[in-house]
């Protein structure tokens, strides 16, 4: 069992940047996959990045490419994605998940922070 919780979100205005985070604790293993995700009010969830837990290059999706960072910190089994020059599309509850490699679903979710952004 895995679980995450993320941090960081807030009320900011247009242009601005945030950092969030999502500690994981339990059985994190080195192949394990992790996923952001957003969700907007009345909207499908949005994929974001993927990243695996200890190795190799994120994948972002289009929509954030150029904007969104992620780094991690092994030692906390903490990520940190950062959303700069932020748009009031970005407004949405993000969610950090987990998966294994070979596993097609995420079964392991944080609660969600909510990101606000005004213009």
């Amino acid at each position: 069992q895995v679980q995450l919780v993320e941090s960081g979100g807030g009320s900011v205005q247009a242009g601005a940047s945030l950092r969030l985070s999502c500690a994981a604790s339990g059985r994190i293993f080195s192949n394990y996959v992790m996923g952001w995700f957003r969700q907007a009010t009345g909207k499908e969830r949005e994929f974001v990045v993927i990243l695996t837990w200890t190795s190799g290059n994120p994948l972002y999706a289009d929509s954030v490419t150029g904007r969104f960072t992620i780094s991690r910190n092994n030692a906390k089994n903490t990520v940190y994605p950062e959303i700069h020059s932020l748009k009031p599309e970005d407004t949405a509850v993000y969610y950090c998940a987990a998966r294994s490699t070979t596993a097609t679903e995420y079964p392991n979710w944080g609660q969600g922070t909510q990101v606000t952004v005004s213009s």
